[in-house]
């Protein structure tokens, strides 16, 4: 399983950033206040510019409040033999620069999100990313 640490914003291969443009749900994992995974379905983007992954939510929800307590999490796309996994942590903003940001990518990658005033943006940073050699051939 090819790994890319750290990671280098910057030389991403092609590979990686074209799947993870794609429209492609993501799994998301946190860890639930008894330390077991708690995985949910999730649109997730990259931010090259920020070097960072968002992730917009409801400011009540279980992700959010697991965040909390432990910031560690795994977000995973999967699209047959294809697959990418972003392991770091997250960190749950509700400022609006964050929240419309987070909201633009999302836009992008999916559709414009309908209008939520409990939304927050988790902004995702990066520790280590993991792939199938289809995605990450040089690692």
């Amino acid at each position: 399983m090819p790994a890319l640490e750290p990671v280098a914003w910057t030389a991403l291969p092609a590979e990686l950033i074209a799947f993870w443009t794609e429209y492609h749900l993501c799994t998301l994992s946190t860890l639930d206040r008894h330390g077991a995974p708690h995985a949910v379905p999730v649109g997730a983007t990259l931010d090259l510019d920020r070097q960072c992954a968002w992730i917009i939510t409801r400011r009540g929800s279980q992700k959010v409040r697991n965040l909390g307590r432990d910031p560690r999490l795994t977000i995973t796309q999967v699209d047959r033999g294809r697959w990418a996994s972003l392991v770091g942590t997250g960190e749950v903003r509700e400022d609006e620069e964050s929240v419309t940001r987070a909201c633009e990518l999302y836009a992008a990658r999916y559709r414009p999100p309908t209008p939520n005033p409990e939304r927050v943006a988790i902004r995702v940073t990066v520790a280590r990313i993991l792939g199938s050699v289809q995605v990450l051939p040089e690692a």
